[in-house]
């Protein structure tokens, strides 16, 4: 673990901790899957690095999104590991500041909520991303996407982000607020899948509570063309 936390270190990874009850709790830790995000960590370094392009980074959302085809546009990049937190992506984002993307799409958070990490470390760690990628990449355009709702499905297969939509929220706000100094564009995309009881509709989800379904990507790139952020 002292190796592990000196290799953070040496990395510039934002690490924080909070003393709760008497006990030194490390975020940076976390984990839910190490073995899969190393294995998709390989494939992403072996990939030919191309500047310029547009990239999806994040967790299961991102991941399970086919940009390519819902865009229809071969070159755009994949950078989703499923269980992913912003720990995880800043532990490999040299994979991205390597590629100068002239525009990063950034949906990450969920799996922070879901291991309890504060909203403002969250955010913090997010704020770093966008920072640590403008220092290399002054012409890349950032948007980061709001944390996604679900429905209560979710409890059977992911107790673990069950009740959590006030944590959700005030995740959602910080960056929303964050978005209104100038530090990226904030998207909104929650109000688009809500049903009657606020909560991910079902219409939109896969049978986990917790997914977009094909409908649900195909929403989302309408929302985001109709809104300019692609063309």
């Amino acid at each position: 673990m002292r190796h592990k936390i000196i290799m953070f270190s040496v990395l510039f990874i934002c690490i924080s901790s909070v003393t709760t009850n008497g006990q030194n709790i490390r975020y940076d830790t976390i984990r839910y899957e190490k073995p899969y995000y190393l294995k998709k960590v390989s494939k992403f370094k072996s990939e030919p690095v191309k500047t310029g392009r547009v990239i999806f980074l994040g967790n299961s959302i991102t991941e399970f999104g086919n940009w390519p085809n819902l865009l229809n546009d071969s070159t755009v990049l994949n950078r989703g590991i499923a269980g992913d937190n912003t720990f995880g992506v800043l532990e490999r984002l040299g994979d991205i500041v390597i590629r100068e993307p002239s525009k990063l799409f950034i949906e990450i958070g969920i799996n922070d909520v879901a291991q309890n990490i504060p909203a403002s470390i969250t955010v913090k760690n997010i704020l770093t991303i966008v920072e640590r990628v403008r220092s290399k990449s002054p012409k890349t355009k950032f948007y980061v996407m709001s944390a996604l709702p679900h429905n209560d499905k979710a409890q059977k297969k992911y107790p673990e982000i069950f009740h959590k939509d006030e944590q959700v929220n005030l995740l959602n706000k910080k960056l929303k607020q964050k978005a209104r100094k100038g530090k990226f564009s904030y998207i909104d995309f929650n109000k688009e899948l809500l049903d009657v009881d606020g909560k991910l509709d079902t219409k939109y989800a896969k049978s986990d509570g917790l997914h977009l379904n094909e409908t649900g990507y195909q929403l989302l790139i309408a929302f985001l063309k109709t809104k300019k952020y692609l063309k």
